[in-house]
């Protein structure tokens, strides 16, 4: 579900590794409803930003000069990239390394699955 303006709206988006970014649309501050967001531009079009924001978010008054399409978000391609990001020798070397391998059918598939969420938890 998208919402597409048929206007443009002033957006500013200033973000650096390591700092909070500043989202703003028409003046209005939606950084923290926005989880990702996405600058695209063509040859013969102007500038389009996406804006993914949380489930459920609603409202936002705009004032401006870009394209601007409003989306809940999708973590699929942050899923995605984490799995590429595995090095799958080092997963199974700890997998079968693992304490809670119990010998019980789907256990290896249990192994993997625990082991790439304490990964992605930062563990």
């Amino acid at each position: 579900m998208s919402t597409t303006c048929q206007d443009f709206h002033r957006v500013r988006i200033v973000a650096a590794p390591g700092d909070d970014a500043v989202i703003e649309i028409g003046g209005h501050d939606v950084a923290s409803a926005v989880e990702a967001y996405r600058i695209t531009q063509t040859v013969d079009e102007g500038p389009e930003v996406t804006l993914y924001v949380q489930q459920g978010w609603r409202g936002l008054e705009f004032d401006g000069m870009a394209e601007v399409v409003v989306e809940p978000a999708d973590v699929r391609h942050v899923v995605i990239g984490f799995l590429d990001a595995v090095d799958w020798r080092r997963l199974d070397e700890a997998v079968l390394d693992r304490d809670d391998l119990d010998g019980e059918p789907g256990e290896l598939t249990r192994g993997v699955l625990a082991q790439l969420r304490e990964w992605a938890a930062g563990a």
